[in-house]
Parts: structure tokens; sequence; C-alpha cells
């Protein structure tokens, strides 16, 4: 494909599925988070401690596998399979009338979408010229970000009226849709010749600076958002904000988050947004969200590292995801991109972990300003890798 032709027309309407299905996986993963704390009754901490981790452990372990086979076989037939086994996965609860079973059809969902998430982002990158990776994976991280945002609301209202078997039912129909939409708009992409790859040449590509430095840029990201998500309503609530402020205040992250992606995506592919400087940059602006949480009070406060945070963690996402689709052979995309999204997940668990850690051996304002600490190291390192690679 030409390098120059932007992705517009049938070429658009070939990656908008692909979009959507980042939706399905975002919007799952949120909508019942959101609503499993009333469903276990708030009995048992560790089982919901555990219902809430089975998600995102089936995607770390599998992500890399899915990733693989996505280059071996192609990445259509792995994200049809990965919206068939989502759909099948959240039909299964609704059929087995046994609420205990929703710890079964997490999982399922989790390695559902450990096989379609990373089999998406390939096709956006090959499907994608390579001058508009930035805005295909800003557009991309902006449909997730809706996902999060939408995803507790709409799931609280679909609960509300139905329990969570109408939560299943219309995530079931939904998977089947987007599944429906991509077998008519995705075009076949066929895997590409590879060369044999030794353990040694996998790990001496995982540890090369073009994955790395992508890699930890968007685990910083993440975890800077689920600690937004997590912890800036707890903030709020210290500070004598009631639940429809605390809600807002993260529903402004999410927003900046969905509105930024695009937005940095076209200012890479322009030229005007370097990718590595890019993610520093990023970072350094979710890292003075983080300490506004921890040391401004009020709902100013909150307000203010809501916007920090996210336009910090949507400048790094479609910067990461471009770097790393520029920097990765096509025929190892699915791979790299499998890989990848694993630190996003350790990021996503490993942020709020270290925040709820610190935050119980002193206060949630050294807490958050431990993981400020930490982006921070991570933003010189990024800053030095740049200088050292000049």
């Amino acid at each position: 494909m030409s390098g120059t032709e932007p992705v517009t027309g049938q070429r658009a309407g070939q990656v908008l599925p692909l979009y959507a299905a980042g939706f399905v996986t975002a919007f799952g993963a949120h909508s019942i988070a959101a609503g499993l704390g009333a469903y276990t009754g708030f009995a048992s901490l560790l089982a919901l401690g555990l219902l809430l981790a089975v998600y995102d452990g089936a995607e770390v372990v599998l992500k890399p596998v899915f990733g693989a086979v996505t280059d071996r076989i192609g990445p259509r037939p792995v994200l049809f399979g990965g919206l068939l086994a989502f759909a099948a996965a959240s039909a299964a609860f609704v059929f087995a009338g046994d609420p205990a079973a929703v710890g079964l059809a997490r999982f399922g969902q989790g390695a559902a979408a450990a096989a379609f998430s990373p089999a998406a982002g390939t096709l956006v990158a090959r499907l994608a010229p390579d001058s508009q990776h930035g805005r295909a994976f800003g557009s991309y991280g902006a449909w997730k970000a809706l996902g999060y945002a939408l995803g507790p609301v709409l799931g609280g209202v679909l609960i509300t009226f139905g329990g969570f078997d109408l939560l299943f039912g219309t995530l079931a129909g939904l998977a089947l849709a987007v599944l429906a939409w991509a077998a008519l708009a995705v075009p076949a992409v066929p895997p590409l010749p590879r060369t044999r790859q030794t353990l040694f040449d996998l790990a001496r590509r995982l540890a090369a600076p073009g994955f790395l430095r992508p890699t930890a840029a968007l685990a910083g990201a993440t975890a800077a958002l689920a600690v937004g998500v997590g912890f800036l309503p707890v903030v709020g609530a210290v500070g004598g904000l009631g639940p429809l402020a605390t809600g807002a205040a993260v529903s402004v992250l999410a927003a900046t988050a969905a509105l930024v992606q695009p937005w940095a995506g076209r200012a890479r592919d322009a030229g005007r947004l370097p990718d590595v400087p890019g993610m520093a940059g990023g970072l350094a602006v979710a890292v003075v969200g983080l300490l506004v949480a921890a040391v401004v009070p009020g709902l100013l406060g909150v307000l203010v590292a809501a916007v920090a945070i996210g336009f910090g963690t949507g400048v790094v996402t479609p910067l990461g995801f471009a770097h790393l689709a520029a920097s990765t052979p096509r025929e190892r995309l699915g791979q790299t991109m499998g890989s990848a999204e694993v630190g996003r997940e350790l990021g996503d668990a490993g942020g709020p972990l270290l925040v709820g850690v610190l935050a119980a051996a002193a206060s949630l304002g050294w807490g958050l300003t431990g993981l400020a600490v930490v982006l921070s190291m991570l933003v010189v390192a990024l800053w030095v890798g740049t200088a050292t690679h000049r």
C-alpha cells in the first residue's frame, strides 16, 4: 500500500469496524467491573478482587500467544474468532442462569479480547498507510476511551433495568454486530512471509529501544489513567465532594483522553509531534495531574488533575502504538502488539496497586506522589534515551 494515501473513503470504511472492536473490549471490561461490587453484595472483597482480576489476567497471559497466531495465520480470522468467542462467553452466562458463572464468563471474555484486541491493532497498522498511523491509532484509542467512559454509565443503566443478564446479553449482541460489520468491511490481509525466529531473536527484538520505550510509556500512561479513574473519586470524597461531582471528574478525564488522541495522532503524522519526546511530554503532563490531585484540595484540584491525566494519556497512546508499528517488521506486528498490550495491562494493574499500598502505609497523597515519582523517572529515561540515540 502507498505510504501517502490517506485513510478516507473506502479505506476509512475498512478500519471503522476495528475501532468498534476496540470499543467492545473497553466497554465490556468496564461495564461489568463497575457493577461487580453490588453483584457480589460486597460480601467478600477477595471474591470481588478475583472477579475484577480474571479478565485482565486472561489478557496478560494470552495476548502474546494470540499475537503470534495473528502473524502466523493472518489477523482477520483471529479478529473474527475473538469477537465470536466474546459473544459466546457473554451469551453463555445468560443461558447458564447461574450467578456464580460470572467468573467463568469474565475469563472467557478476557481470553476472547486477548485474541481480537492485538488482531485489531495489527489490522489498523496494516490497512492504514505509514504516513497515517498516528491518526489511525489516535482514532482507535479514542473509541477505546469512549468505551471506558460509557461502560460504567451504560452498564449501570442495563443492570438497573435487567440485571446482569441484560448486560451480558447486550455485550453478546454488540460483539456479533461488530463481527458482522467487520466481515463485510474488513478485507482479507494475508500473513506475510517470516524468517525463522529463535527465542534469542525474540528476546533481542523485545529488548530493543523501538519496543521498550513505547511499551514503557504506554504502561505508564495506562497506570496514570487507571489511578485517575479509581482514585480521583476518593480524592474528591475526602475533600467533601459528592458522587455527582466526582463522577463528573472521571467523565472529564475519559472525555479529554478521547478528544486528545485523534489530535495527537494528526500532529504526529504532520511531523509536529515527534514520537519519543511526545511520549515523554505526555507522561510529564500526567505527572503534573497526579501531583495536583495530591496537593490541591477541592473541586478545582480534582478537575485540573482529571484534565491533565486525560491529556497526558491521550498524547502517549497514539504515539506509542504508531511508534511500535513503525519500528516493527510487518510480519511480526501481531506479536509486537500483543506483547505491548501486556505492558499496558501491567500498568493498568500496577498503578492502582502501587498507589493503594502507599496510601495504606502513609496517605492517599503520598500514594499519588509515589506514582508521580515513578512516572517522572520514566520521563527522564525516555529523554535520556532520545539524546543517546540521536
